[in-house]
C-alpha cells in the first residue's frame, strides 16, 4: 500500500538529491563536467557573501523560538474561547493565503524611510529607523514580516493538537488554582510535545527555504549582502552567474544544515519532554 508513495519519494526527492550531491563535485565554465574534488565546497566557506548567509541562518535559528512561541500563545488563547476567539482564528490565519510577493510590496511601502512607520514614530518622539537600508536591522526586519505572513499556518496546526489534548487536565488544573502560566507549562506544553516538533521543524524549513519570494522583493539581498540566505545565494549562483555546479554544493551545504538543526530540535524536544 505504501509502494507507490515510496517510489514518488525516491523518484522525486531522492535522486534528484544524490544527482545534486554528485554534480556539486563538478566543476563550472570551462570545468564543466569535470571531476574537481572539493573545489566548490571550499569556495563557498572563502565567499564573505555565503559566510553572511549562514550567518544568518544562525541568526534564524536563535529566533526559532519566537517563530513557533507566537502561534503557539494565540493558539492557546483561541483554544481558551477568548471573546471573538473565531474571528481572531480567521484574521490570524489571513496572511498565510498572500503571496510573498503582495506581503513584500506592501511592507516595503510600510517600512520605507519615509512610510508610514517612520511617521508614527515621529510622531511620538522617536527617530526614524533605516528597517531595510540598514545591514544591522534589515535580517531582523525581514525575518518578522515572514514570522507575520506564515504563523496563520502554524496556528492552524497547534489548533488541531489542541483537539487531541485531555481536557479532563484543564478543568483539574483550573479545579487546582493553576494560573494561566501553570497550566501552559504543566498541561498544555506536555499534551502537545508532538505537535510541537512538527511546527519547530517545519517552522524552520519554512524559514530556510520559503523567505525567497520576501528577499527578493523587500531587499535584494541588501544592503551591502546582509540579508543573504543560502537559498538567494543559490538562486544568485544559478540564475544570474550560471554556476550550477557552485549552487549545488551550496544547496547541499543547506541540506546538511537542516537535517542537523532538525535532528537536533527534535531531540532537544523529546529530551525536555521526557524531564516534564
Amino acid at each position: 500500500m505504501v509502494a507507490p508513495a515510496v517510489l514518488v519519494i525516491v523518484l522525486l526527492r531522492l535522486v534528484p538529491l544524490l544527482l545534486g550531491v554528485n554534480f556539486s563535485f563538478t566543476g563550472d565554465g570551462d570545468r564543466d563536467g569535470t571531476a574537481v574534488g572539493l573545489d566548490n565546497y571550499t569556495e563557498l566557506l572563502q565567499d564573505p557573501v555565503f559566510r553572511t548567509a549562514l550567518s544568518n541562518v544562525g541568526l534564524l535559528v536563535l529566533l526559532l523560538p519566537l517563530a513557533v512561541a507566537i502561534p503557539g500563545l494565540l493558539a492557546t488563547f483561541i483554544y481558551l474561547r477568548v471573546p471573538g476567539h473565531r474571528l481572531f482564528r480567521s484574521v490570524y490565519f489571513f496572511p498565510a493565503v498572500l503571496s510573498p510577493v503582495i506581503v513584500g510590496a506592501v511592507f516595503n511601502l510600510l517600512l520605507a524611510f519615509d512610510g508610514p512607520l517612520n511617521s508614527a514614530l515621529k510622531g511620538v518622539g522617536a527617530g526614524p529607523v533605516d528597517w531595510l537600508g540598514d545591514p544591522d536591522v534589515a535580517m531582523f526586519t525581514v525575518v518578522g514580516v515572514h514570522i507575520w505572513a506564515t504563523f496563520g499556518m502554524a496556528l492552524v496546526v497547534f489548533l488541531a493538537g489542541f483537539a487531541t489534548l485531555d481536557g479532563t487536565l484543564l478543568d483539574a488544573a483550573r479545579v487546582d488554582g493553576a494560573s494561566l502560566g501553570q497550566v501552559i507549562r504543566h498541561v498544555i506544553v506536555p499534551g502537545l510535545t508532538r505537535t510541537i516538533q512538527f511546527v519547530v521543524v517545519t517552522t524552520m524549513i519554512g524559514m530556510l527555504t520559503s523567505m525567497f519570494g520576501l528577499l527578493y522583493v523587500m531587499t535584494g539581498g541588501g544592503p551591502e549582502g546582509s540579508t543573504y540566505l543560502p537559498e538567494y545565494y543559490i538562486w544568485i549562483q544559478q540564475g544570474q552567474l550560471d554556476r550550477p555546479a557552485l549552487a549545488s554544493a551550496a544547496s547541499t551545504v543547506l541540506f546538511v544544515i537542516m537535517l542537523i538543526v532538525g535532528l537536533a530540535q527534535i531531540a532537544l524536544l523529546r529530551r525536555t519532554g521526557r524531564e516534564d
